[in-house]
């Protein structure tokens, strides 16, 4: 592979083309799309400051990196990419790809990251600030997430996430396929208008979790004392609650154990009476 190294690189397009290329030490002061149009990159130990510097890389490898608030929108279109131990600064990264790797990686400005993403794996990845980080976006694999950017994970397909702490709002709605283990979920309105959620030893805090959704299995999870108007307009339900929840409005269908259940809510016209709610013993 071709070696570019201790070099800096403005204005526009400077690296428009490169393929088979490792990239050490290198800087993009300004100008706009630094590297576009590229395959089979390596990146290691570089800075970027200007925009849009990473568009249409396939087959690339970024460590030790850092994106700086200039480089907004830094890498869209670009598929098959391994990013390692980099800071992003920058919001809306990460957009119409495939196939994106990420690990040890901070992003302090998730604002609209990771757009119409198909297959997507995060280790240890930590998402500051923000709104909609994950929309559009399917076939994600989490291992070690933690986030307060609002509105997270909308409209996603095939979900699977360990290890997380999600502090957020309006998180998980109209999904399908997700499914947490081992996580902290706190927000107000938990996977409105989903199907298919289940959530395995998690706990979850905030106002009315679990409403206007199809097929929610729940497994040994916990739920904070604040959480009220549970599973509101909810259809085959299968949860198994974990010490006690507050309080259950409005269900449809199912079966819903508790080891103690404050009150269960139906307005006058509400159906759900064919929904199972006890309390363990």
């Amino acid at each position: 592979m071709e070696i570019i190294k201790d070099r800096q690189f403005g204005g526009e397009r400077p690296l428009f083309g490169i393929h088979d290329t490792k990239l050490d030490n290198i800087t993009i002061t300004d100008g706009e799309s630094g590297i576009k149009m590229c395959r089979n990159i390596e990146c290691n130990n570089s800075k970027f400051y200007g925009k849009y510097p990473w568009w249409h890389v396939d087959g690339s490898v970024i460590t030790n990196c850092y994106f700086d608030p200039k480089s907004r929108s830094a890498i869209w279109y670009s598929n098959d990419m391994v990013m390692k131990d980099t800071v992003i600064d920058a919001p809306k990264l990460f957009r119409e790809m495939k196939n994106v790797s990420l690990e040890n990686v901070k992003i302090n400005d998730a604002d609209e990251t990771f757009w119409r993403i198909d297959g997507l794996k995060l280790k240890n990845v930590e998402l500051h600030g923000g709104t909609y980080p994950f929309m559009f976006s399917k076939n994600i694999y989490v291992d070690g997430l933690v986030s307060d950017s609002k509105y997270v994970f909308q409209y996603c397909q095939n979900v699977e996430i360990h290890n997380a702490k999600i502090t957020t709002k309006d998180s998980f709605w109209e999904c399908d396929n997700v499914t947490v283990y081992d996580s902290e979920l706190d927000g107000e309105y938990l996977a409105w208008h989903s199907k298919n959620i289940t959530l395995v030893r998690c706990h979850i805090s905030g106002e009315q979790p679990l409403c206007y959704s199809d097929n929610i299995v729940l497994r040994d999870c916990t739920f904070d004392a604040a959480c009220d108007r549970a599973f509101e307009d909810c259809t085959n339900i299968d949860a198994k609650i974990k010490g006690s929840i507050t309080n259950i409005k409005n269900p449809i269908s199912g079966h819903i154990t508790a080891e103690k259940i404050g009150s269960v809510t139906y307005n006058e016209f509400a159906k759900g009476h064919d929904t199972v709610i006890e309390e363990t013993k």
